[in-house]
């Protein structure tokens, strides 16, 4: 007697490469599906969410003292993004990006607060930005370098050394840094460690533009990024082809630490002009999906952080104006992000039932 198995109801299979056509019908299919989804808690406080959107929209581009602070959410985000692509491109999991920008951030306040308004203000930037780069490289080759050696699982790794970052910045924030005893708080960096404006929103937007097209460059067209796609097809073949593969990855994860780091020293010097242990702010995590969402496209991560980030700055507006709490914000936030990471499912892989002729099949 053969042996005979059911043919799965339901069952997953890869498609072939999608029209780009469709493939962008789909995204923007979730986009419009996410709306509809996100507009029943905002129904259920009894606001109209078409008006609710529109607050959202108004309260983040109407004027320029709004998009000056929805382009501050977004820096810090984009250059997160940019800065874990190259690892998730090599199959390395990191998820240390938010540890990588507080621990950058940590050497850059360092900088700030020993040497503001004791040299020049551009020297002290400068400083600073070379501060917060080492401080995030160095938080990013640990776990390159564990991972390298010791084959660590750099999922672990990289995201328990986020709370060892979070915790040191609360120790230096309420004790060597804080001002005065018992406030936790620090005090502001003398204004020379303040990023100069450009078309009246700080710099920050450009550093983060440039790294856009350094990271696309890296990626697509020099060796070093070359061989990070090559180790993430498959480590095997990288040492057959003779490449280092340990080395490489902790070069990566110094890169990507780095990046991180600046991140961290433009919110510091752009953006908040003191340090807090929550200056990170989650950005480290939402990266990781914009990273995904982009397919690891460093042009693509622009419009996905622009996207995010108008819809931080109108939810305090929403909450403001038509007394919506933030949760609500945060849940529309949420269902836009599974719906985007959803349809590139649906782009990758097709479900098939199972017909009548194949409810049986010979194993």
């Amino acid at each position: 007697m053969s042996d005979v198995k059911k043919t799965p109801l339901i069952r997953l299979a890869k498609r072939d490469a999608m029209d780009p056509k469709y493939a962008m019908l789909i995204r923007i299919g979730s986009i419009l599906l996410a709306l509809i989804i996100g507009s029943i808690p905002i129904i259920l406080t009894g606001v109209n969410p078409f008006k609710a959107y529109g607050v959202i929209i108004k309260g983040s581009l109407s004027n320029s003292i709004y998009l000056k602070q929805t382009i501050k959410i977004a820096i810090p985000l984009l250059v997160c993004s940019l800065a874990i692509g190259p690892c998730f491109k090599m199959k390395f999991w990191n998820i240390g990006a938010e540890g990588q920008l507080t621990f950058g951030a940590i050497c850059s306040a360092f900088v700030a607060i020993n040497l503001g308004g004791k040299i020049p203000s551009l020297l002290c930037i400068l400083l600073m930005a070379i501060a917060g780069a080492l401080g995030g490289g160095l938080w990013g080759f640990l776990p390159g370098l564990f991972k390298a050696k010791f084959n660590t699982n750099e999922t672990l790794f990289t995201l328990m050394m986020n709370y060892i970052a979070i915790g040191l910045g609360a120790w230096l924030q309420g004790g060597p840094w804080e001002g005065r005893k018992g406030t936790q708080i620090v005090p502001m960096f003398d204004k020379s460690t303040y990023l100069p404006e450009v078309f009246g929103v700080q710099c920050g937007w450009i550093v983060a533009l440039l790294l856009v097209v350094f990271m696309h460059i890296y990626m697509n067209y020099t060796k070093h990024g070359y061989e990070v796609a090559v180790i993430g097809d498959s480590e095997n073949t990288a040492r057959y082809a003779g490449m280092n593969v340990g080395w490489i990855m902790m070069r990566t994860m110094i890169l990507s630490g780095a990046i991180c780091g600046i991140a961290g020293f433009l919110v510091l010097a752009g953006a908040n002009h003191t340090f807090t242990k929550t200056i990170a702010n989650g950005v480290g995590f939402t990266a990781i999906t914009v990273s995904w969402l982009s397919q690891l496209n460093a042009f693509v991560m622009i419009a996905i952080t622009a996207l995010l980030a108008v819809i931080s700055k109108g939810s305090s507006t929403l909450n403001k104006q038509l007394q919506v709490p933030t949760a609500v914000s945060e849940i529309v936030s949420g269902v836009l992000l599974f719906c985007m990471l959803s349809s590139e499912f649906f782009i990758n892989y097709k479900i098939i039932f199972r017909s009548k002729a194949d409810k049986e099949v010979k194993a």
